[in-house]
């Protein structure tokens, strides 16, 4: 089987951890008999808490660190799960499917454009970049205890450390964060609620928004749900319509990475028409599948893209995959043109897309026979990548998705009130709470604490397995998206690998919302949001610090 690009991705970090724990691994495996019970009496006490975190992963571990540790059992790694737990954490990386980094604005831009595109790696459809049909996504696999087995809480015992507020309130009292700040911490097995500060305060909650919008497309549509371009062929005219359906994942690069492929799809229009002995088209593109205004209220933006239902790679012009870039102002127009350039390529002679015409919009009509088609990934795996990416056109493009499920409009407005309605549908507490888009760069949006918990303990829930991929698409801190390069200092390396998280950054606003896993066991769903910071840099690292406390906590 061939190595995973996320595993390739963080070899170097895996790396220096490995040299850094190797001493402890065998001074801790030395100090352990082969035939030790599982939850070995002599280890210290964190590790026997993080025992039962670990151990579904103990037997995949043991397979790995074989051929370096000499054999050690199962036992010995059970003792040493306090130091394994980083690698474990990051061996989960490759489990949650991680992807480059995209889309938000000043720093998880800039982190945006250093991390190479990736494919996803939780499912397998190929999206229109091979001939077979596609197949059902399956479920999100775990990547943290208590995620994949509907977040059981491992914990056998009310933890005995300090008070759960004592230990945040020092952290979330840091000047850097401004005056308005908010915060809530839920134990995700049992929905109790651990800590609250201003719960109900609405902020602008900036990127955590596409928290709200996973929950309401993946609920609204499906998890297996794709999205299909398609190219229709009206009778008896010789006009070909290229028809959009909403992918914002649609690609016309050479190397697909499996999404859909406008290439794979003038292959398969080209020999569609091949079959009928047709070798020339009257080329025109149909993208009335959303409606509303195309541009972002904050207006030309080169982190999103005028929304439509049709484009080809967000509308980028400078090749890139990530990361902020300039923005064709007609991405439609643009993928229809590029699409008759590939079927004249494939023999097709086309009289709209070329250098003297332009390719017309036209409504494909009911009559139309379909060519050809390709489909996107399923919408567990969109949603992987949105949230890891902080992908705006996504975002914008499952609130319209989500409207279009509910039999909405699928505009700004349309979608942002079907996000609200289908939340609404979940019972989840929508006090306060104001939606104007799905990507969270309208800075009229406002969140909760509450609210993100709850989003965040329902996608854990064993009631709802569908939102699970809004769990496993956070980014992973020290790893992945845009926690890649967070968590680097020693005050908040307790975080990296335990730390899943979803960033929101915008001018004097920084939010965290997502997952960590205590040192009790207990999977725990965290929101902090703030607003009026005066130092961007150090309300990031303020709020890294607060959620890497969690980690190493085992507080009341």
């Amino acid at each position: 089987m061939p190595e995973p690009r996320a595993w390739r991705a963080a070899g170097p970090r895996l790396a220096r951890l490995a040299r850094a724990v190797e001493p402890r691994l065998k001074h801790l495996a030395r100090s352990v008999r082969p035939g030790a019970r599982r939850d070995t009496e002599t280890a210290a006490p964190r590790v026997a808490r993080l025992g039962g975190v670990v151990k579904p992963h103990v037997a995949r571990v043991a397979r790995a660190v074989r051929p370096r540790s000499g054999g050690l059992t199962t036992p010995q790694l059970a003792a040493v799960a306090t130091v394994a737990g980083l690698a474990l954490a990051a061996g989960a990386v490759t489990a949650a499917g991680p992807w480059d980094s995209a889309g938000q604005r000043t720093a998880e831009r800039e982190r945006a454009a250093a991390w190479g595109g990736e494919g996803g790696a939780d499912h397998a459809g190929d999206s229109g970049t091979a001939a077979r049909t596609p197949v059902a996504a399956p479920s999100a696999v775990p990547v943290l205890a208590g995620i994949g087995d509907g977040a059981a809480n491992t914990a056998k015992s009310a933890p005995l450390g300090p008070e759960l507020s004592t230990v945040l309130g020092r952290f979330l009292s840091d000047g850097a964060l401004g005056p308005r700040r908010s915060a809530a911490v839920v134990d995700v097995a049992t929905g109790r609620r651990l800590y609250g500060r201003d719960v109900s305060g609405a902020l602008t909650p900036a990127s955590t928004t596409k928290i709200a919008t996973a929950v309401a497309a993946l609920s609204a549509a499906g998890a297996d749900h794709r999205f299909t371009t398609r190219t229709a062929l009206e009778p008896g005219t010789g006009k070909l319509v290229l028809v959009g359906g909403g992918d914002p994942t649609l690609t016309a690069r050479a190397k697909a990475d499996g999404w859909a492929s406008l290439r794979t799809l003038a292959d398969r229009t080209a020999a569609a028409l091949k079959k009928r002995h047709t070798a020339s088209v009257t080329l025109s593109y149909d993208a009335s599948l959303f409606t509303g205004p195309a541009l972002h209220p904050i207006g030309a933006n080169e982190n999103l893209a005028p929304v439509t239902a049709l484009a080809v790679d967000e509308g980028r012009r400078d090749g890139s995959s990530s990361g902020p870039a300039e923005r064709g102002t007609d991405p439609a127009g643009d993928a229809a043109r590029a699409f008759g350039t590939l079927l004249r390529a494939r023999g097709v002679t086309t009289t709209g897309g070329t250098a003297a015409a332009a390719v017309p919009a036209a409504k494909a009509s009911a009559r139309a026979a379909t060519l050809a088609s390709v489909q996107s990934p399923p919408l567990s795996e969109v949603v992987e990548r949105m949230l890891t990416n902080s992908d705006n056109d996504i975002a914008e493009a499952l609130a319209r998705q989500t409207a279009l499920a509910l039999g909405g409009q699928p505009s700004f407005d349309g979608g942002a009130a079907a996000i609200r309605a289908q939340l609404d549908k979940l019972g989840l507490p929508l006090a306060g709470a104001a939606f104007h888009d799905g990507s969270g760069l309208n800075r009229d949006d406002r969140l909760t604490a509450d609210l993100l918990t709850r989003l965040l303990a329902t996608a854990g829930s064993r009631a709802h397995p569908e939102l699970r991929p809004v769990l496993t698409g956070l980014p992973v801190a020290g790893f992945t998206g845009t926690l890649s390069d967070r968590y680097a200092d020693a005050a908040d390396y307790a975080g990296v690998g335990l730390v899943r998280a979803k960033t929101g950054t915008l001018t004097g606003v920084n939010t965290l919302a997502g997952t960590v896993v205590d040192a009790d066991g207990r999977l725990l769903a965290f929101a902090f949001l703030t607003d009026g910071s005066p130092d961007q840099q150090g309300a990031r690292a303020a709020l890294d610090r607060t959620a890497a406390a969690l980690a190493g906590c085992g507080c009341r």
